[in-house]
């Protein structure tokens, strides 16, 4: 079933991480045996990472790219061999299509996929009026608002960290940063055997908001100038130092020093993005002696249903994430408010 659907719309165009709005041509509505199982959405909402340059190789994305991989919409349009959707539904998009025959695949490590396709990264994603999506990747939502749901695609990331880490009821643990994602994990991290979370963090917007959020039981509020007195007195309040341990800044600075934090027996999560030539140096017996688990958690596949029962069930919070929002025409002030810092989480709307 379909709404009419315009032969060109308007959309953000990115070759080589320069950014252009255009007029982007439609796909016409799929029809046959796998197209015709995909949904076409009507954006609404879509979110802004701040993703430094380094971290993205020139083979993982083919130019020029629609971006935008945090997508929220109304369904438009649907091929004939989709069920449950009807136009108007509001929606969101999980970003990812594996191959589901790759080596990986058919281990049921679908993150992993040799084939992996990523809308917004690697293939058109939501930076456009319109997008078509697998309905098998379309969720609908019910309770939160457009611009909360653009949290659901990080939160998933969230729930898939969780179910990497697995924590034990009652155990301890340091998150360092307070992003949006840190601070959702943090929050599924206290719903699922963290009994004591503490949040160290730069003083400022990011940390104003951990506590309004309830997200930690503790929050270090680190100097920008020189936090070394305050990184020696956590050490010396937690002897024992951590069952779990998550380093959500990206820093490499803090990720080899993060180490220092664990407890004997304990785990070492990187959440953090680093570019590709970033190194860290930890001393092997360290990690043997004290028999330290280094867990890395990247994203998400089929995580999408667990983030929107946390997020639309208001389990976890993330009212005031999201704190700029801007037109598509704005998207340079948009991106300039992730630089410059005064952005939280930004997001795009049609509306």
């Amino acid at each position: 079933m379909a709404a009419q659907i315009p032969k060109s719309m308007k959309a953000l165009q990115s070759v080589w991480f320069h950014l252009a709005l255009i007029t982007h041509q439609s796909d016409p509505i799929p029809s046959g045996a796998y197209p015709s199982r995909r949904s076409y959405s009507k954006e609404e909402e879509f979110g802004i990472v701040n993703i430094p340059v380094p971290t993205l190789r020139e083979n993982d994305v083919l130019f020029p790219l629609v971006p935008g991989h945090e997508t929220v919409g109304v369904v438009a349009a649907y091929g004939p061999k989709v069920e449950g959707f009807n136009v108007g539904d509001r929606v969101v998009a999980d970003n990812s299509e594996t191959c589901g025959s790759c080596f990986y695949c058919r281990r049921g490590e679908e993150l992993l996929c040799e084939h992996i396709k990523l809308h917004g990264v690697t293939m058109n994603g939501g930076f456009a009026e319109y997008c078509a999506y697998p309905a098998g990747r379309v969720f609908k939502i019910k309770n939160l608002s457009d611009i909360d749901a653009t949290l659901l695609e990080p939160a998933s990331c969230a729930a898939h960290g969780v179910d990497k880490i697995a924590p034990k009821m009652g155990s301890t643990v340091l998150m360092f940063g307070a992003g949006p994602t840190g601070l959702v994990l943090a929050q599924m991290l206290r719903l699922n055997g963290g009994c004591k979370v503490v949040i160290a963090a730069p003083e400022g917007l990011k940390m104003n908001l951990a506590k309004s959020l309830n997200a930690g039981d503790e929050y270090i509020a680190l100097s920008r100038k020189d936090p070394s007195a305050q990184f020696a007195k956590l050490k010396a309040d937690n002897p024992y130092g951590f069952d779990i341990v998550v380093e959500a800044t990206g820093s490499v600075k803090i990720l080899e020093d993060a180490i220092n934090y664990c407890r004997r027996g304990g785990k070492l999560v990187v959440y953090g993005v680093y570019a590709h030539a970033d190194r860290v140096s930890w001393p092997p017996s360290k990690i043997f002696g004290d028999e330290i688990t280094i867990l890395g958690s990247f994203s998400e596949t089929y995580k999408f249903p667990a983030a929107i029962d946390y997020l639309d069930t208001g389990k976890v919070k993330v009212n005031g994430i999201v704190n700029k929002v801007f037109k598509l025409e704005q998207w340079a002030e948009c991106l300039e408010s992730m630089r410059n810092k005064s952005a939280i989480k930004a997001a795009i709307t049609f509306d």
